[in-house]
């Protein structure tokens, strides 16, 4: 039988389904996203969260390197799009979420999170204001249940929240931002930024773009988690290096603050993130939710995982922080071979107020 827990019993190899975390919950149509530039020459669709849009146009390996040099942009029109209008919306959100939002200047581009009341990660924003609107892009499918959740917690706030992914899309550039859309930027943009692009637009965009694929790979390069892959259901910020990022520690109280607080108090969260850089020794990349093992033990679970152009085969885990960081581990899905894996410290074992976690 099956262990209620994968870290619970003996070794249990989950399906990948299985850690599709709340994809239950994303039932937006997500016909309305295919994206025209799945037309051009060579592209071929990504598929899981990632359908709708191209996963390459012919060579990942190559389409990184064009996205490194400033030459190329990545196609995230399959992503959500939701505004919030009204002269409340920054007060509201800073009450909501774990974001600071009073006084931001527009043009200011920020990450939030939505937390349950025990502190597990619901949804992530990452969003621009322009001075009259907040606009936020998240996981794909996920504005449905974002935009049903904040409508119930308007009450009499002056605000109003759309999801306007029909009208608008997603696409991410290299580099500094140019050009009359509004773009956002942060230290989760991988040294570019992302384009609110007018969906109308999409299939007349110039130049080299880039498949999924090759800005996965820049993203598990720069340890950046993804929720939905990278996450499950216990998922906290403390143990995915969102403090700073996507939590500001310096402000009132917010749903979930309880438990943020407490685990960087005291230090030392129940799971943690790391790189893996894997051995390469089988020509197969390991999928999600594929088991992480020391020894006889599993320890973890896989999120993402990429071919990266100059690092080999790499991929994002979320493991108990009790593991030896030095330990080389083990991959292990059913029916394939064992993939040894050496860890990269993303978030401290003793991760809290006095050792900050590394993004």
């Amino acid at each position: 039988m099956t262990p209620a827990s994968p870290y619970q019993g003996s070794v249990h190899i989950p399906r990948r389904e299985a850690f599709a975390v709340r994809r239950a919950t994303y039932s937006g149509d997500m016909s309305r996203k295919r994206s025209p530039l799945l037309d051009r020459p060579g592209a071929v669709e990504a598929d899981g969260l990632d359908a709708g849009v191209a996963a390459h146009y012919g060579s990942d390996l190559r389409e990184q390197r064009a996205l490194i040099a400033g030459e190329a942009f990545v196609d995230l029109s399959h992503r959500d799009v939701v505004t919030i209008t009204g002269p409340d919306r920054l007060t509201w959100l800073h009450a909501l979420t774990t974001q600071y939002f009073e006084g931001l200047k527009p043009g200011t581009s920020t990450t939030a999170l939505l937390l349950s009341p025990t502190g597990h990660v619901e949804h992530v924003m990452y969003g621009v204001d322009d001075g009259e609107t907040f606009w936020l892009h998240t996981e794909p499918g996920a504005a449905e249940a974002l935009v049903d959740w904040l409508q119930k917690m308007v009450f009499m706030s002056r605000v109003e929240i759309a999801d306007v992914s029909d009208d608008y899309a997603i696409i991410w550039r290299p580099g500094t931002a140019e050009g009359e859309h509004l773009t956002r930027s942060g230290e989760d943009s991988f040294g570019g930024h992302e384009v609110f692009l007018p969906r109308a637009e999409l299939g007349s965009l110039e130049g080299p773009a880039a498949g999924v694929w090759a800005y996965e790979a820049l993203r598990i390069e720069a340890g950046a988690p993804r929720f939905g892959l990278d996450t499950d259901e216990r998922a906290i910020p403390n143990e995915l290096g969102w403090l700073g990022v996507g939590v500001h520690l310096d402000k009132g109280c917010y749903r979930g603050q309880e438990t943020v607080a407490r685990v960087h108090n005291l230090g030392r969260p129940p799971r943690r993130l790391v790189r893996l850089h894997l051995d390469g020794s089988v020509d197969r990349l390991p999928q999600h939710g594929d088991a992480v093992m020391a020894g006889e033990k599993q320890v973890g679970v896989i999120g993402s995982a990429a071919r990266h152009h100059e690092l080999g085969p790499i991929a994002l885990a979320v493991v108990k922080r009790n593991v030896d960081p030095e330990a080389v581990l083990d991959v292990v899905a059913e029916d394939q071979p064992t993939v040894k894996a050496s860890q990269e410290v993303l978030v401290d074992p003793e991760a809290g107020l006095h050792v900050r976690a590394r993004l």
